[in-house]
This record gives C-alpha cells, structure tokens and sequence, in this order.
C-alpha cells in the first residue's frame, strides 16, 4: 500500500438527482423523524414509566390499603371513600409526568439548539408541531387508555373482599374510566402547546403548573359567589368534570367540561403555531 492510497480520503456516496428529487418532506415522514427523536432519549422513557405507573401505583396502593384498614375505619372515613374515584387518583401525578414531558420534547430542542436543524428539514414549521402533538397525544391515549381499565379492575376486584367495588355496568363509570385517558391525552396537547409558545423547559413547566395546578387554589380563595362562577371555567377543573359522577352549579357537565377543556388545548396550540411562523428560532 503507498502512502498515497493511505491519505487517499474516502470516497462519499452521492444521491443521484433523480433520488433527490424523490425525497420530499411528508406528513408521515415528519411524524416518523419525530417518534425516532422522542424515543431515542432515556429521558423520555423514564418520564412516561413514570406516568403510566403512577396510575396503577397510587389507585392500587390506596385500594389495599383501604381493604386492610376497612373494619377499623370510622364511620366518617367510610363514608368519605369513593371506591371509584380514589383508586383512580394517581391521574393527579401522571399528569405532572405527562406536561413535564410535553414540554421537554418541544422546549427542550430549543433549549439544545436542535430545533434549527428540525425547521432546516421541515421550512414549513408548522407541520413539525403538528407531528410532535400528533406523536405523543397518541402515545399517551394509547398507554392511558389501558392503564386506567386496569387500575379499575384490579382496584375493584381487591375492594371486593369487603363489599365495596364498583361494577363496570354502573352507570357513569365506564365515562369515568375512560375518561382519565381522555383527560390526560389533552393535558399533553396543552403543555406542547404551552412548551412551544415559551420555548423554555423551566418556564414551560412553571407555566403548566400554574394554569393546572395553582389557578384552582387561587380561585378558591376569592368570596364563593365569585368562584362558584370562575372555578368551573378553568382548564383543570373542566376537563375533570368528564371524571365526576353528577355536576352541579359549580360545575360544567362532564362532556361540557371537556369540550372547553379541549378548547384550551386547541387554542394554546393555535397561538403556537402562529407565533411558530412568526419568530425565528
């Protein structure tokens, strides 16, 4: 071998005109790129193990132990326990898990500067927010939808050693059920949404768990004629009123409810894309 061939470079294969011509950006092709960034990061994995087993985790915990402590509860602490709701709690964590995710996944491009590179590929923009809601709202019904059936069923089969479960037939509860997934497939739309709109993982999250999480209480504590009237209007307690058994005045409907919740999400997710096509990245 001469020391020419050893410096030779090597030679880089080249697409032909007519095989770059043949490689245009499409809907299915954006969605693919961007399942392959969403699952190829540890992170991303271990923040939905955590949702997904939250659900489960919590609803079973707190349906064990209820079953164990059953004859020494007090009758106030019996009547408090609702045997279809409580064994589904854990939605609360796994919604946190759930919009820290979101928001990692689009701000955090930003934040490592991948994002220049995403819009390099896709000039439209647009389309590369649609494909990350598109990814992971249905990653999460998928994965929700399921979980929930099984909190219920196994939570209500333990409940069933002291007479207390809740059959699938009872009216209302097969809305309740699968209205967890419903819920925090549209929690994860909202925080893309709120991700893309602040750029910034840190403010993305603050921002989430105000309106989800702070709001509420805040309502709470103005005089209750006004906050009979403003808490049922804010986007956490809309969208769980599609997990409530009965609504009354302080309340919207269960699928009202999550009509305006849904019309949260959507909004929030217009404003980001409009202000996608406007801002430079």
């Amino acid at each position: 071998m001469t020391v020419t061939e050893i410096v030779r470079p090597m030679s880089i294969p080249r697409m032909s005109d007519a095989e770059v011509a043949a490689v245009h950006v499409s809907a299915p092709r954006v969605i693919r790129s961007e399942w392959l960034k969403m699952r190829t990061l540890r992170s991303s994995w271990l923040t939905m193990a955590l949702a997904i087993a939250s659900v489960p985790g919590i609803g079973i915990a707190i349906a064990w132990s209820t079953e164990r402590d059953w004859a020494n509860m007090r009758v106030r602490e019996k009547g408090h326990f609702d045997p279809l709701g409580d064994p589904l709690s854990g939605f609360n964590l796994a919604q946190l898990a759930i919009g820290v995710l979101a928001i990692l996944i689009v701000a955090g491009e930003y934040s490592g500067g991948m994002i220049r590179a995403t819009l390099a590929a896709v000039p439209k923009r647009v389309p590369v927010l649609a494909a990350k809601v598109f990814v992971f709202t249905t990653l999460t019904l998928v994965t929700m939808l399921p979980t929930a059936i099984l909190t219920f069923f196994v939570s209500e089969h333990i409940l069933s050693a002291v007479h207390i479960q809740t059959s699938w037939s009872t009216p209302n509860v097969s809305r309740i059920v699968i209205g967890v997934a419903l819920y925090l497939t549209v929690v994860a739309a909202l925080a893309m949404g709120i991700g893309a709109i602040v750029r910034n993982v840190a403010g993305g999250i603050g921002a989430f768990v105000g309106i989800l999480l702070v709001l509420p209480v805040i309502a709470e504590a103005l005089p209750q004629t006004w906050g009979d009237r403003i808490n049922k209007w804010l986007p956490s307690n809309a969208g769980q009123a599609l997990m409530s058994v009965a609504s009354d005045n302080t309340t919207l409907s269960p699928w009202r409810g999550f009509i305006v919740f849904s019309a949260y999400a959507v909004g929030t997710l217009i404003v980001a894309a409009v202000l996608l096509r406007r801002r430079d990245a």
